[in-house]
């Protein structure tokens, strides 16, 4: 009796790095792969993320979290969110390190789908840049400056840099840091970063700039908008 090798059946075909796909066929193939944590269609092509080491990308990542998360509670209407995805067009599903928005009903540019996902672009993008600068400071900024991300924002760990960008008409423009190396939101008044402090690691020192961001007539101002009809 002849016994026969049966291939397994693939109903989906799993992501590979470098495939060319629509959005809605890298949706359907990423959702199919519970086991793949991040995976970002930029320009049309795949990119699968590398295994993420604690020191170049994961301790970085998390004190910019901890600094977005505290103007995030001192303000409202605005929403951070870590590592979500972000719908942008048909060629580009990203999913970037961090985000601030305003809220749809405090006059943002972007919305929560119907299915939980962020669709259009957020107000400030973050990328922790360690093995990936080419890519964020390249196919990705290109995709957020034409998709109207108004900041965006790359944390370059090995060149120990921070690139803070504006939206300025239809290119970004590098925002400075002023002669106390503090670095000031145009989009989010009184987001405030000590560059220097958060790139060596001191965020004591980052979360005395942001308190003093938080005090400033600035930020009261925009609170003070916020909490009017309609604001």
């Amino acid at each position: 009796m002849t016994t026969y090798f049966r291939r397994p059946k693939f109903t989906i075909p799993p992501l590979e790095n470098g495939d060319r796909l629509s959005r809605l066929e890298f949706e359907r193939r990423y959702q199919a792969m519970p086991d793949v944590k991040k995976a970002e269609l930029i320009e049309g092509i795949v990119f699968l993320a590398s295994p993420l080491r604690f020191e170049p990308h994961a301790e970085p990542h998390a004190d910019l979290i901890g600094w977005l998360w505290m103007y995030e509670v001192a303000t409202p209407g605005v929403r951070l969110g870590n590592n979500p995805t972000v719908r942008l067009d048909r060629d580009n599903e990203l999913q970037p390190d961090a985000v601030l928005r305003l809220d749809a009903r405090a006059g943002g540019q972007s919305q929560i789908s119907e299915d939980g996902y962020i669709e259009g672009a957020p107000e400030l993008v973050a990328e922790i840049s360690a093995s990936t600068a080419s890519i964020d400071l390249g196919d990705k900024l290109r995709v957020y400056r034409r998709s109207g991300v108004k900041e965006y924002l790359v944390w370059q760990v090995f060149d120990e840099r921070i690139d803070w960008f504006l939206l300025d008409g239809e290119d970004y423009i590098e925002l400075n840091s002023d002669e106390e190396g503090v670095i000031r939101s145009c989009t989010f008044p009184g987001l405030w970063l000590s560059q220097q402090s958060a790139i060596v690691g001191d965020m004591s020192q980052v979360v005395l700039v942001l308190e003093k961001g938080l005090a400033s007539p600035d930020h009261q101002a925009l609170i003070a908008s916020m909490e009017q009809p309609g604001g």
